[in-house]
């Protein structure tokens, strides 16, 4: 019997059930504008506080109606991943003109609003510092609230428990991480996630952080997003403790949160027996080691820069957070090589970390290992690749390695035309891979001089990132659209 094309099997997306549900998470996004409201109310910084209310109130009534929709309760999976994409690009756009309010331009507010929401801490502002205090807790709220609230908060409050909460979360990428997706286990991740934010400001503020210097930092740091209210990013948040700290905070955020949970309440000792939280320090002190090796032979910097801000840069970049204690554009180019790698990578699966992710790294050095292996086997032998202890599937592998590929192509694509307006090769490629692994450390080639054109390929790439380059290219393939329709 012939087999049937894949075409023929497939189902385009439901237009009633995309709506429904992408009023559901538009309700989420309420308190992405709502809450930043207060603060602009309090300040009497009134053009911002109209702005905010006005978009907090479409984006209420509008998710509200579409909420109202009925439609099957069954949610495909290209329909879960088309939902998640317009609700990021929804609230990005939703920040677009509030940030307006600080006088910025259409375009600079996009960017700066696209930065937030997928928590990178690329900015095109000339100085952070001239702007009110309203508008930098608008910047660090939308990052806090995009790193792990919009779609959890609709898990965890406004999405009954079943089988569209946890298609939501398999496009997240989390499903392991919270623990099936249910309504009950999203509140419990997004407690942790409430608990690192509490406990990272009062840290902040303890080791000599004002208190809005605290909270600002704190918000950014667990979001690993990186917008600081100084130009000189850490460097002008305090001394060598305040640093530690905030950085201590961007390595809680990039490890999974559902870990700390079955820590907390099962056994601590998950902790240092977890794989990937293994991986991801190897790595950070890794990165740390040769990072100080290249300041070093680059003759550049004294031992005592080295050693103060060699750690907090690995760890930065590791954890894709984006802080800096010094320009990465002084930076020597073995240097930047060595940042580079440190963000493609990132952090934990379930964390607010970017990049291809820790997991993602055990599996391609385990198949690197099994390919090496399987020389030496017969040929019939029958080999189960595991990671982290688990059984990987050909078809998880397969997902892994066009995942890898495509964030590649996506980089290759993004520094063609970045070489063709004659920006500095290495410079180029260092801040696409911080765009596409939602990091925000840049050489200076990111800022208000940047082309109109290559602004927009920096918000693809972090929209990219964020969403991990497969959501989009749904949203994008025609056959998603066109096509028959599930009808049961």
């Amino acid at each position: 019997m012939p087999v049937r094309p894949v075409a023929t099997l497939a189902y385009a997306v439901r237009g009633p059930v995309v709506l429904k549900h992408f009023g559901l998470l538009s309700l989420s996004l309420v308190g992405l504008t709502g809450v930043a409201l207060l603060p602009a109310l309090l300040e009497g910084d009134w053009p911002l506080a109209v702005r905010l209310a006005v978009v907090t109130a479409v984006l209420g009534l509008g998710g509200w109606a579409l909420s109202r929709l009925r439609v099957p309760a069954h949610i495909q999976v290209n329909e879960a991943l088309v939902v998640v994409v317009l609700v990021f690009c929804t609230g990005a756009l939703a920040l677009v003109w509030p940030f307006q309010a600080a006088g910025l331009g259409w375009l600079d507010a996009l960017f700066e609003a696209v930065s937030a929401i997928t928590t990178t801490g690329l900015s095109t502002l000339a100085s952070v510092q001239g702007h009110p205090p309203t508008f930098l807790f608008l910047r660090a709220w939308a990052q806090w609230y995009g790193g792990l609230v919009i779609v959890v908060l609709a898990l965890a409050l406004l999405l009954e428990p079943g089988h569209a909460a946890k298609r939501l979360t398999e496009v997240e990428g989390a499903q392991e991480d919270l623990v099936g997706g249910t309504r009950l286990r999203a509140q419990r991740v997004l407690r942790v996630y409430l608990v690192l934010t509490v406990v990272g400001g009062l840290a902040l503020w303890l080791a000599g952080a004002s208190p809005f210097d605290a909270l600002l930092h704190a918000l950014a740091a667990v979001s690993t997003g990186g917008f600081s209210r100084y130009d000189a990013s850490l460097a002008g948040l305090g001394g060598w403790p305040v640093q530690a700290v905030t950085t201590l905070i961007c390595l809680a955020g990039a490890v999974s949160f559902a870990l700390y949970y079955r820590a907390w309440n099962e056994d601590w000792r998950r902790l240092p027996r977890d794989r990937e939280l293994r991986l991801l320090l190897i790595c950070a002190g890794c990165v740390a080691l040769l990072l100080a090796g290249t300041m070093a032979w680059s003759g550049a910097y004294g031992w005592r820069r080295i050693v103060a801000d060699a750690p907090l840069l690995a760890i930065s970049a590791q954890t894709t957070a984006g802080f800096a204690t010094l320009p990465a554009g002084r930076l020597d180019a073995g240097s930047k090589l060595v940042l580079m790698a440190a963000m493609f990578i990132g952090g934990d699966m379930g964390s607010t970390a970017g990049g291809i992710k820790i997991l993602r790294l055990l599996v391609l050095l385990r198949l690197a290992w099994w390919l090496v292996v399987r020389t030496s086997l017969p040929r019939h032998a029958v080999v189960q690749l595991r990671v982290a202890g688990e059984r990987m599937p050909p078809e998880v592998m397969l997902g892994v390695g066009t995942v890898v590929v495509l964030y590649l192509a996506v980089i290759v694509g993004s520094w063609l035309p970045f070489l063709l307006a004659g920006a500095p090769p290495l410079d180029a490629l260092f801040d696409v891979i911080s765009a596409l692994g939602t990091v925000g450390l840049s050489t200076g080639v990111t800022g208000p001089h940047l082309a109109a054109g290559l602004k927009l390929v920096l918000c693809l790439d972090m929209l990219l990132g964020r969403l991990e380059v497969v959501a989009v290219l749904v949203l994008l393939y025609p056959f998603t659209w066109i096509g028959r329709k599930d009808r049961s």
